[in-house]
């Protein structure tokens, strides 16, 4: 879809409530911003998550990366992206105390609605999280909109913090990130009895620890006559459904045995 200049005024802001924006749950959800409202900037993204079911709208490099580790957690039951500050008034009145300027549109005048960069419901609550590389802290009209940010979810009795990428364990997403690449195992094994057995027969040669990853995925593919890929694919359900335990603060080692003990290959990525 093609990006133009975004117009914004009072009309917009109805139009964008009607559509639902900023409301619902899980795979009904639907972010205020979404990518396509936008000129392009930089790098953004469509992920689908897996806890939600639904495409995400992803803003930049360091949001896509927070994204998978939020998408990763077990403690993360919901994630909501690009969530408005929807209580118009509240903000405003947090501002002008603060003595900060609120963003108003420079050609009709009417306030914009600010957002959090994502609003994660946990076993503990909710939280609020902004997303900024370091760089931006210097810039000091973004130091204030976070600040009125801050101050919107300290006085909606909401957990907020601020990650950079200093907080972004770069090894741990990179794993994630290829763990959940690729085509869906599902596909690749439709019938669900024989995908069943695949991953009981890639559990008893791993449990052995006597074989690397790469020898096992091999050998299921073989064995049960699938195509290549199949084998890696049942591998990457088996650690996602954390059947297979993983160090992902390490990079992960198709030529490691589950005791860790490598045999010289390279570390593999697809």
């Amino acid at each position: 879809m093609a990006k133009h200049k975004r117009v914004w005024n009072e009309n917009q802001y109805r139009k964008y409530l009607a559509e639902g924006r900023g409301q619902g749950l899980l795979d009904d959800y639907k972010p205020w911003i979404q990518i396509q409202d936008f000129p392009s900037q930089g790098i953004v993204s469509r992920v689908k998550g897996r806890k939600t079911g639904r495409v995400h709208h992803l803003m930049s490099n360091l949001e896509l990366e927070y994204f998978y580790l939020l998408d990763w957690s077990e403690k993360t039951q919901d994630i909501r992206e690009q969530y408005p500050l929807e209580d118009l008034t509240t903000a405003i009145s947090i501002a002008e105390t603060a003595g900060i300027r609120y963003p108003y549109d420079k050609v009709s005048g009417f306030p914009y609605i600010m957002t959090s960069d994502f609003l994660i419901t946990t076993r503990n609550g909710l939280a609020a999280r902004a997303i900024k590389p370091t760089r931006e802290l210097k810039k000091a009209r973004v130091r204030e909109k976070l600040e009125i940010e801050r101050r919107y979810w300290q006085h909606q009795g909401i957990d907020w913090k601020l990650v950079t990428e200093n907080e972004i364990p770069r090894t741990k997403v990179r794993n994630i990130q290829w763990l959940c690449s690729g085509q869906d195992v599902c596909c690749l094994i439709p019938d669900d009895k024989q995908l069943c057995q695949c991953k009981e027969a890639f559990l008893e040669l791993y449990d052995k620890g006597s074989y690397p990853i790469m020898v096992i995925l091999q050998y299921v593919e073989n064995d049960f006559g699938l195509g290549a890929g199949s084998g890696i694919a049942v591998f990457k359900m088996l650690v996602y459904e954390k059947q297979i335990i993983l160090d992902l603060d390490k990079e992960i080692n198709l030529a490691e045995t589950k005791d860790g003990k490598a045999y010289g290959m390279r570390h593999l990525f697809e």
